[in-house]
């Protein structure tokens, strides 16, 4: 594959722009004292992961279906003996997790800017379609986007088919992100370049092996290097 200028960057969203499992961490923690008569916290996390994997494919990634696997969690936990106020209380967290407020990472709108104009940009996105508009209008960055993508998962079909849509295909796109398993694997798969930028809290289900091996993998500590090294790519 020969080597052409960098035309699209596309960037996710949660925990690479702004903060967000740490809202999930502290939600879960408030889950785990709902249920602390029944089960010791490190047991209902671990059945609340399980259920978050059986129920991926049912209801897809976002904070509804965190909230149901939650529900579904305190029913299996106690036998369905779980309190109707417990149950409320479950439903109360899942929406204050609606509404939590938007705080962007280090570095995030000053590397859009330098960014913008000098190439398209998209935002690729998943989960709620209402919860990520949400925080990308509280934001104050999507200005700085051409387009918004917001899928229900991330391949390198949806790779291949955004970056030919917005641009020339993969081979001359860039995505930048915080997860090896949805932002960088399925992208360099589809022909782009991955540029991962880790985050200390990044979903336990997100976690791959880095494809070190691969000529389009870069690593950068923070979103404070995404524009130098962009200019590098292609050349």
């Amino acid at each position: 594959m020969s080597i052409r200028p960098i035309t699209v960057v596309g960037f996710d969203a949660d925990d690479t722009l702004w903060q967000n499992e740490q809202y999930y961490k502290l939600t879960e923690a408030h889950f785990q004292s709902l249920l602390s008569e029944f089960a010791e916290g490190d047991r209902v996390s671990e059945r609340l992961l399980e259920a978050e994997k059986r129920n991926l494919s049912h209801y897809g990634f976002g904070i509804k279906g965190f909230t149901l696997s939650m529900v579904e969690t305190a029913l299996e936990i106690t036998e369905g003996r779980v309190p109707g106020t417990v149950i409320g209380e479950i439903l109360s967290i899942g929406r204050e997790l609606l509404s939590h407020p938007v705080e962007c990472l280090p570095h995030a709108r000053a590397a859009l800017e330098a960014l913008s104009g000098h190439y398209f940009l998209v935002l690729i996105t998943k989960g709620d379609l209402f919860d990520q508009e949400r925080k990308l209008a509280q934001s104050g960055l999507g200005d700085y986007f051409d387009a918004v993508e917001i899928v229900s998962d991330k391949s390198a079909t949806t790779y291949r088919r955004i970056f030919g849509k917005h641009g020339e295909g993969p081979e001359r796109s860039v995505m930048i992100g915080n997860s090896l398993k949805s932002d960088i694997v399925p992208a360099i798969a589809a022909g782009a370049w991955g540029v991962f930028v880790p985050h200390e809290l990044t979903w336990v289900l997100e976690h791959v092996d880095r494809p070190t091996e691969a000529p389009r993998f870069r690593e950068i500590a923070h979103l404070g290097d995404v524009p130098s090294l962009i200019e590098t790519l292609g050349q």
